[in-house]
């Protein structure tokens, strides 16, 4: 890494400040050999596995939430 990508101490704690203030953490665990699957098919599809992950909740809950009605 280079000297001009480091990122400072500063920089780190405003960050995890915004991401605390902004964000739930969610710990979700998958069965040995679900993370690699998971990533290629994020990348498949240009994104990371944490949109992919979010993406694929939210579209799940929107169709459960359709069959109710």
């Amino acid at each position: 890494m280079s000297e001009d990508s480091k990122i400072s101490k500063a920089q780190q704690k405003a960050v995890n400040k915004y991401v605390k203030n902004n964000y739930d953490r969610i710990n979700v665990t998958f069965p040995k050999g679900q993370k690699e699957k998971l990533k290629e098919h994020a990348q498949k599809q240009n994104e990371s596995v944490n949109a992919f992950i979010v993406r694929s909740v939210s579209e799940t809950m929107e169709r459960d939430n359709q069959n109710k009605k």
